[in-house]
């Protein structure tokens, strides 16, 4: 979660890459009788066009902590695909997602689908956002000649209402679904994406890329595979080590905080889990949490208008009800906790930082060893202790992006 978005001075970089924007085009094949197929195309919108040299300039320039450019090869043409899906409730809905492809004369691309990490503005999804960490990992892969295709998830981006958080079904949905979106433009724009999915994704995108991953390898789409997967820094583990470890301090305090709203907020849309706020939060935050987390403000403005402790948040009742879930709630934490309880087909690495501040690091060895228990060979890459804007947690998606490029690479 980077919550101080816009706050930092990315200047040169973030001009560069919302350089060339034009008006949305209709996709091809809108003329005809709509439709509700999933994956549908609805609209394009062109971001961006990069020579290699101006996306070398774009990752170095990230105020934050520049991104490592070794394989930048090609320049990269960026997009804002808006296509259709279905809602947590299955229900026909729209999302929005960024594709980046290389500029190079390859025709059939590999494709490598990245889930982005919490986001608690619209605005800052991978198609929407104006700053290079939104962009980054799909510049490096597109740059290095791969096909990039990241989903903003519902209701983040383009997408019509609230953002359903850790709802690890819809994440899915909404991933599948761009990833045929993805297909069908690359094919209008004569190039192909071959069966074979890298998957990844960071922090809450990766309990989402472990659940693309799973769909893919169960057939969901009659074209696309699971290639490889690499899951970084997730909370794998969310009832029994997440949970615990932002009750007792042992995050980020306001990182604490906010991941324990987000919880009942979110999952109170979907599951629930309280009849009045007044239940789950203390005064005065219990007028203002919902409001706050609908998507319309910044990370910083979320920062301001939350306490500093669990303890001025949370009621006795909201705090028995994380440390402790029952019912609903408990059912919900289930879901979320079964993203690792499988056994991929296809090669996979864990990768996590020391000393995370946010998904606390006993999170990958539990996802590890879930993986080997159903017979998976999952080896965990440990990341050190990188460093993006003083966060080991945003830094691991950094690390973890120079190595996977490389990993990636090496398969084509």
């Amino acid at each position: 979660m980077k919550w101080i978005r816009g706050t930092l001075a990315v200047g040169v970089a973030a001009a560069v890459l919302m350089a060339g924007s034009s008006p949305v085009l209709a996709a091809p094949g809108m003329r005809r009788a709509p439709d509700v197929e999933r994956g549908q195309v609805v609209s394009v919108k062109p971001l961006a066009a990069l020579s290699a040299r101006q996306v070398s300039a774009a990752l170095k320039g990230d105020a934050g902590g520049a991104w490592d450019t070794a394989k930048v090869r090609y320049g990269v043409r960026t997009y804002r695909l808006v296509y259709r899906t279905v809602d947590a409730s299955g229900r026909p809905t729209t999302a929005s997602g960024l594709v980046a492809l290389p500029r190079n004369g390859e025709r059939r691309l590999r494709a490598v689908s990245f889930t982005h990490g919490t986001e608690l503005f619209k605005g800052d999804a991978p198609s929407t956002t104006k700053d290079v960490w939104g962009q980054a990992p799909a510049l490096t892969y597109a740059s290095a000649g791969m096909a990039a295709v990241a989903p903003d998830y519902l209701g983040l981006g383009e997408g019509p209402g609230p953002h359903p958080w850790m709802d690890v079904p819809s994440e899915t949905t909404a991933a599948v679904d761009m990833l045929r979106a993805a297909r069908r433009f690359a094919s209008d724009s004569g190039r192909q994406l071959r069966r074979e999915v890298l998957v990844t994704g960071f922090s809450q995108g990766a309990s989402a890329a472990l659940g693309l991953a799973r769909a893919l390898q169960a057939g969901t789409d009659p074209w696309f595979r699971l290639g490889a997967l690499a899951p970084v820094s997730g909370a794998y583990a969310f009832r029994d080590t997440e949970l615990p470890a932002l009750l007792r301090g042992g995050t980020d305090a306001k990182a604490g905080v906010i991941y324990a709203a987000l919880t009942f907020v979110a999952f109170n849309r979907l599951h629930h889990l309280y009849d009045s706020p007044g239940e789950v939060f203390r005064a005065p935050y219990d007028r203002r949490m919902e409001g706050l987390l609908d998507g319309s403000h910044t990370g910083l403005e979320v920062v301001k208008g939350t306490p500093d402790t669990i303890d001025a948040l949370l009621t006795p009742r909201g705090r028995a009800a994380l440390a402790h879930p029952t019912g609903r709630l408990a059912d919900a934490l289930r879901v979320v906790d079964g993203v690792c309880a499988w056994k991929p087909q296809a090669p996979i690495r864990l990768y996590a930082a020391k000393g995370d501040e946010q998904a606390v690091s006993a999170n990958s060895p539990r996802c590890q060893a879930m993986l080997r228990a159903h017979g998976a060979d999952a080896p965990l890459v440990e990341l050190g202790t990188p460093d993006y804007g003083g966060s080991r947690h945003l830094g691991s998606q950094q690390a973890a992006t120079a190595a996977l490029v490389r990993w990636f690479a090496s398969m084509s």
